[in-house]
């Protein structure tokens, strides 16, 4: 009869090094890089797009400075409310801090009256004329 030592009990294959189960492994090791991306400010952002469109973009993501691009577009697709006051006067009913650029020159446009044409700073001036040239043809109907 033959006897098994503690050697050859043992699975053949890597030694274990962590005491943990692997999906506890993987859980503890997934929390650690969620705390590290919220520490560096990013958050995840899942989005529905076409498969062609998404594979696109996720190409272009690895491209340096893509984030900035995309900046930059958002830039020009999107208004932070809080940053012109005029615009957060004639938006007060709105909840979301962020508009589309065409509904920000629709609120322009519709509630020109309201508007403190003397009192704007230059930053607000220059969201008008590119909203008007952009979504009004050059021409706002005030």
């Amino acid at each position: 009869m033959k006897t098994t030592t503690a050697k050859s009990a043992r699975k053949p294959g890597r030694p274990r090094v962590n005491l943990l189960p692997r999906a506890e492994q993987v859980r503890v090791a997934k929390q650690a890089q969620r705390q590290r991306d919220r520490a560096a400010g990013l958050a995840l952002c899942q989005v529905k797009l076409r498969k062609d469109v998404a594979e696109r973009l996720r190409q272009a993501v690895a491209i340096p400075g893509f984030d900035a691009e995309l900046e930059k577009f958002l830039g020009e697709a999107v208004v932070e409310v809080d940053k012109y006051p005029n615009l957060k006067l004639i938006a007060w009913n709105r909840v979301d801090s962020l508009l589309t650029a065409r509904d920000a020159f629709g609120l322009y446009e519709r509630n020109w009256k309201f508007v403190d044409t003397k009192n704007m700073g230059a930053a607000e001036r220059e969201l008008i004329r590119r909203l008007t040239e952009t979504w009004g043809h050059g021409v706002m109907n005030v």
